[in-house]
C-alpha cells in the first residue's frame, strides 16, 4: 500500500481547506509513493513515537498536533524539533498532519468525546467552530463533583481542574477537544462546559453566566479521536497494520 492512498483517504474524510489559516496539515515529513504496510497514529510526533515507530517497522505517522509549525530556519540536534525530523527522516518515516481538519469533522473529533462521556443527542451549536453540546441523559441530574470523577475515568485524564461550585447541577454540557474558546454558548441552555484546556479568564467569565467549568487535559480529551480513527483506517485499508501510540499514558492499542 502506497502511502499516497492513505493520504489520498484521509484528505477526503478530512479535507485540508477545513483546517485553520494557522494550521498546518497533510504530509510533512516523507514521500508520498513510498509504500507501507504499517502505521503509527498519535496526537503528537513525539520523540518516543518516533521510536516506537521504528520499533515496530512502521514507516508513516499520522499525528493530531502538526510537528511543525510555521517557518522553519533550520533543523539541528540541538533542537528538539530539529532532533524528531532528523529522526523521521534516518528511519524513511513519513508524518502526516491532521489537526483541525478533523477536529471539524466532529464524527472523529467532538462526537467521539461525546459518545465517551455517553452523552444524549450531541448537536453542534450554531455559531460555534467546534464542539457538541449534549444532555447528560441516563444519567440523570449529578452534581458537579460526581460529572467531574465520572469524566476524569471515562476520558483516562489524571486529574480535573475547576473554579465552580461542585454542588452545582450538572444537566446539559458542550464539549470542545483540546482547548475551548467559543462565546457563542452563552445562551445556548449549556450549564457545564468541558475541554482540555480553558484559560483562566474565560473560566471566570462563565461562572458570571452561572456556566461550569471542567478542565480535564488537553491529550486526554483529544486521544479518544484515535481508536475511532484507526478502525476506519483497518476497515478500508485491511492489508495494512495500523497501531494507536498513547503518548502522555505510553499506551499502545
Amino acid at each position: 500500500m502506497e502511502i499516497k492512498n492513505i493520504i489520498d483517504y484521509l484528505e477526503e474524510i478530512f479535507p485540508k481547506e477545513n483546517a485553520m489559516s494557522f494550521d498546518n496539515v497533510g504530509l510533512l515529513v516523507g514521500d508520498i509513493n513510498t509504500s507501507t504496510s504499517k502505521v503509527v497514529l498519535c496526537l503528537d510526533a513525539t520523540s518516543d513515537a518516533v521510536s516506537f515507530a521504528n520499533s515496530v517497522g512502521a514507516n508513516m505517522i499520522i499525528s493530531h498536533h502538526p510537528l511543525i509549525f510555521g517557518g522553519i530556519k533550520n533543523i539541528l540536534n540541538s533542537d528538539a524539533n530539529g532532533r524528531i525530523i532528523t529522526s523521521l527522516i534516518k528511519n524513511d518515516i513519513a508524518l502526516y498532519a491532521a489537526h483541525t481538519n478533523l477536529d471539524i469533522t466532529e464524527e472523529y473529533g467532538n462526537m467521539a468525546i461525546a459518545s465517551a462521556l455517553e452523552g444524549i443527542n450531541p448537536v453542534h451549536l450554531e455559531g460555534t467552530e467546534c464542539g457538541v453540546a449534549f444532555d447528560i441523559g441516563q444519567l440523570d441530574e449529578m452534581k458537579l463533583s460526581d460529572y467531574a470523577l465520572f469524566a476524569r475515568e471515562a476520558l483516562n485524564s489524571s486529574g480535573v481542574i475547576s473554579i465552580s461550585d461542585l454542588d452545582r447541577q450538572v444537566k446539559r454540557v458542550f464539549v470542545q477537544g483540546g482547548a475551548f474558546d467559543e462565546d457563542s454558548i452563552l445562551n445556548s441552555g449549556v450549564d457545564t462546559v468541558i475541554s482540555g484546556e480553558i484559560k483562566h479568564h474565560i473560566c471566570v467569565l462563565l461562572e458570571e453566566y452561572g456556566i461550569s467549568t471542567l478542565i480535564l487535559g488537553h491529550s486526554a480529551t483529544e486521544q479518544v479521536y484515535l481508536p475511532k480513527l484507526k478502525e476506519t483506517l483497518k476497515n478500508k485499508f485491511p492489508e495494512v497494520e495500523f497501531f494507536v501510540f498513547l503518548n502522555n499514558e505510553k499506551k499502545i492499542i
